[in-house]
């Protein structure tokens, strides 16, 4: 079925709920790591550096590849390609339940694979809305969709501490397995959507891929490594000059090509183009909940239950705004709840900046942080998606969303990998700068004041997309 005749069939309830149960196996299974690392790295035996690093992979490999596989997508079908990416979350959660100890392979490779299926799923999923909703219909089924990803995000941390504390971590992945099987059945036998064949044959960029890949992966080392390491150290050096010169062969290499995989062209448009930038930086505050979980597991002994337990609000608040953000959209247009989600969200974050705290005051300031984070995402989930999605051709929506997505996916990937190189990096100063200002205990200051600063790096992240949102979105309310 082309996108010429989509029309002809009409998105239903079984395909949404497919649909979302596919996307949460990223956002809700893959993401559990955000709050069981420390629990994962004891038991399999696993450096914090190298934790941290499968933590970012997954979201990493899913921004190299999720404009390739939206662009797939479009050619060979978005229900095929959804499909693959099911089957792939269930291959890479088989890996990580079978991970032994003392080894990282099974591991990195199980989250390797998720986010290979991420790349399928999230921009085949998204072109299908397009393709087999309109109008308010849409709309709804964005919202939903939504709810799947952020509300995922939202229930991640509450749900993986559960399980680790109370079954073990491994099923986790059991449970995501056995949601792969029943979302492959609702999506199964629905009609095919793809872009109408125009009889030219285009070869793939590989050169773009390889160079876009080398680019990323050095980049990433850079970030996860650097502290460790050293910043001067020459490994560290080569690899961030290798990432300059990749990028910009990169660069190079897709504005010369007719078939380039990134088509820079489609940011000629501004409103996409905010709201791909914001969306880049409103996921890379993930690295909020790696940073501040971790902070009340390794400085005040919480389990990754009850450190999980302090999203609670997180998680009702996304899940009751949502919604409330759609209508937002209706009402005013995308420009202001995306504007008013960045400011509450960035306030949330402020809250659990504030590690200088006493024990009892920072979990309050906590439970209200994490509400107010997840009031915020909600206000801007769906109005962001909807304006990036309205405002290209029909015969770029794949790679469009595919961008879009590729957006979220390294926004988490870096924002995750630079805000555990700042905690671990600053966890263990021998001269905390202001330390009079820590009341409570006097042993884990240090450990506080590198949470205080990556958690503040986040607060900023926000703080730029909110101007990148003011100087690319339009104040008028769009056209249908």
């Amino acid at each position: 079925m082309s996108n010429n005749t989509a029309t002809q069939y009409q998105g239903n309830d079984k395909l949404l709920l497919g649909i979302v149960l596919g996307v949460i196996t990223f956002w809700l299974f893959a993401q559990t790591t955000l709050n069981i690392a420390p629990t994962m790295s004891a038991e399999l035996g696993i450096e914090a550096t190298w934790m941290n690093i499968a933590v970012s992979i997954t979201a990493l490999f899913s921004g190299i590849f999720i404009v390739v596989m939206g662009g797939l997508g479009d050619r060979i079908g978005r229900v095929k390609v959804t499909l693959l990416g099911v089957i792939l979350n269930a291959v890479g959660s088989l890996l990580i339940v079978l991970s032994p100890a003392d080894t990282v392979t099974f591991l990195m490779a199980g989250r390797i694979i998720q986010g290979l299926s991420a790349a399928c799923i999230m921009p085949s999923t998204l072109a299908l809305l397009k393709a087999y909703y309109d109008g308010v219909a849409r709309q709804r089924a964005v919202s939903f969709w939504s709810i799947g990803s952020w509300g995922g995000s939202g229930l991640c941390s509450l749900f993986g501490g559960y399980m680790a504390s109370n079954f073990g971590w491994r099923y986790i992945f059991w449970i995501s397995i056995a949601i792969s099987i029943v979302s492959f059945l609702l999506i199964y036998g629905t009609p095919e959507s793809k872009v109408e064949d125009d009889g030219k044959k285009k070869g793939f960029d590989w050169s773009g891929l390889i160079t876009f890949m080398i680019a990323l992966v050095s980049l990433n080392v850079v970030v996860g490594q650097g502290s460790k390491l050293g910043w001067t150290n020459p490994l560290i050096m080569g690899l961030a000059g290798v990432f300059a010169v990749a990028f910009a062969a990169f660069y190079k290499i897709e504005n010369s090509k007719d078939n380039a995989f990134v088509n820079f062209k489609i940011f000629n448009n501004k409103t996409y183009s905010g709201a791909t930038l914001s969306n880049f930086l409103l996921n890379g505050a993930a690295g909020t909940l790696l940073v501040s979980l971790s902070l009340v597991q390794h400085a005040s002994g919480m389990s990754a239950f009850e450190a999980g337990m302090l999203t609670i609000g997180y998680l009702v608040a996304i899940l009751a705004t949502i919604r409330v953000g759609e209508k937002l959209l209706q009402r005013w247009g995308a420009r202001k709840p995306m504007i008013i989600g960045c400011s509450i969200t960035a306030t949330g974050i402020l809250l659990l900046s504030m590690s200088f705290l006493y024990e009892w005051q920072y979990i309050i300031a906590a439970v209200i942080g994490y509400t107010l984070f997840g009031i915020g995402l909600g206000f801007y989930a769906t109005p962001s998606t909807d304006a990036a999605l309205s405002n290209v051709p029909e015969d770029q929506v794949g790679a469009a969303a595919g961008i879009y997505k590729m957006a979220s996916s390294l926004g988490a990937a870096f924002g995750v990998a630079i805000s555990a190189a700042l905690y671990t990096g600053l966890m263990h100063v021998s001269n905390v700068p202001m330390a009079w200002l820590f009341v409570g205990r006097a042993d884990n200051v240090a450990i506080r004041y590198a949470a205080a600063i990556a958690l503040l790096f986040n607060v900023f992240m926000t703080l730029v997309a909110i101007v990148s949102i003011m100087s690319t979105v339009p104040k008028h309310k769009a056209e249908k």
